[in-house]
């Protein structure tokens, strides 16, 4: 009986050594917790301030406080966790692997998130805005998700266009210019007089109300091919006026030059067949 005692009475006194023992770390831990705390709740207020000053989209402002205060959680914990003596390497390591197949496992979503967020968070255009870019995408902005950008295109189907490729290539967008330069070449044979080809031209083009005059419309010769020269026609208009303006000048400065016979040269081309030695002739087509 009295054996029993002594080895209770050793266990409670070695119980008792080992919470005097951790008192010290048990306080500290609750300090860092109230201090962490306190600095958790101040970053989400610096980041709100920060999302409202350049007007990030409210679902990325949402998301991103979220995974940072998720995040911001698990540091804190893990740090209290580790100042009250609880060994904390075998989690970080498997918490480490695990983030680490997710990642391989989602790199390309998460390349589109990331898209997403940028182009959420630095707006290169936004929805309505026309644009196109290096991978072959154009139209109209209809949607932005955070994976994909949803368009409509010019014969009005639907794209979908991942977030990680379009943020990553050159952009384009129409809609945030004031205004825009068409451009034509005309091919005309050596036979028609470049000087007054040039006058019918401008004249056309400032006949036009939607053709600014600042600049100014330019023609001028591009090249000299063996048959033909090259006219390029470069113009000026508003963004709001550019394809109406665009496709009928194109028209009606063919049919004026038609008018003062000077049409458009249609760059014929010959081909001659050579008979064989029993035929010494040759022919034209």
């Amino acid at each position: 009986m009295e054996s029993n005692l002594n080895s209770l009475e050793i266990r409670f006194g070695r119980l008792i050594d080992i919470v005097i023992d951790a008192v010290p770390g048990i306080i500290g831990g609750i300090i860092l917790l109230v201090i962490g705390k306190y600095v958790i709740n101040l970053v989400n207020k610096l980041l709100h301030k920060r999302f409202e000053k350049r007007n990030v989209d409210p679902s990325i402002r949402a998301f991103i406080s979220s995974i940072a205060k998720i995040v911001m959680w698990v540091m804190l914990i893990l740090t209290v966790a580790s100042q009250i003596g609880i060994q904390t390497t075998s989690f970080i390591a498997a918490l480490s692997a695990f983030g680490l197949a997710v990642g391989m496992a989602l790199q390309g979503s998460l390349s589109n998130f990331a898209g997403g967020v940028l182009i959420l968070m630095f707006r290169p255009f936004e929805v309505g805005d026309y644009i196109s870019s290096a991978n072959g995408t154009s139209g109209t902005v209809e949607r932005i998700d955070i994976l994909y950008s949803t368009l409509i295109g010019d014969d009005g189907v639907r794209i979908f266009s991942p977030n990680g490729p379009l943020a990553n290539s050159v952009i384009k967008n129409y809609t945030k210019i004031v205004q825009r330069m068409f451009e034509y070449t005309i091919s005309m044979t050596y036979d028609k007089n470049v000087k007054d080809a040039k006058d019918i031209i401008l004249r056309v083009l400032r006949s036009n109300e939607h053709v600014l005059t600042s600049p100014e419309p330019t023609v001028f010769v591009k090249e000299l091919g063996d048959n033909s020269m090259i006219l390029t026609v470069r113009a000026w208009t508003k963004r709001e006026h550019y394809w109406p303006t665009r496709n009928s000048m194109q028209e009606k400065i063919m049919l004026e030059l038609e008018r003062n016979d000077l049409s458009l040269s249609s760059n014929p081309t010959q081909i001659s067949i050579v008979s064989n030695a029993n035929d010494q002739g040759q022919s034209k087509v």
